[in-house]
């Protein structure tokens, strides 16, 4: 189950986030760090104190599959 958290920056620490790609939007992309009970956390890159989704594996490629193949290639596995 997708779990939510406030402050991404403040409750799952400030290092060790990355963009999976980058693109032509301004810098407005999402950006990932594993977990290390093996889920991962997404959040807003220009909002690090904004909220965060927490995924599993499989969560993750489930919603990662829904996105453009052309736009984003974001794989857990």
């Amino acid at each position: 189950m997708t779990t939510h958290i406030p402050n991404a920056s403040r409750d799952l620490g400030a290092d060790d986030w990355h963009k999976p790609w980058s693109g032509h939007n301004g810098g407005a992309c999402v950006e990932i760090k594993s977990l290390p009970d093996g889920r991962f956390a997404l959040r807003q890159s220009q909002e690090p104190e904004g909220p965060a989704l927490l995924f599993t594996e499989t969560e993750l490629d489930v919603f990662a599959a829904g996105w453009n193949p052309h736009k984003a290639t974001l794989r857990a596995s």
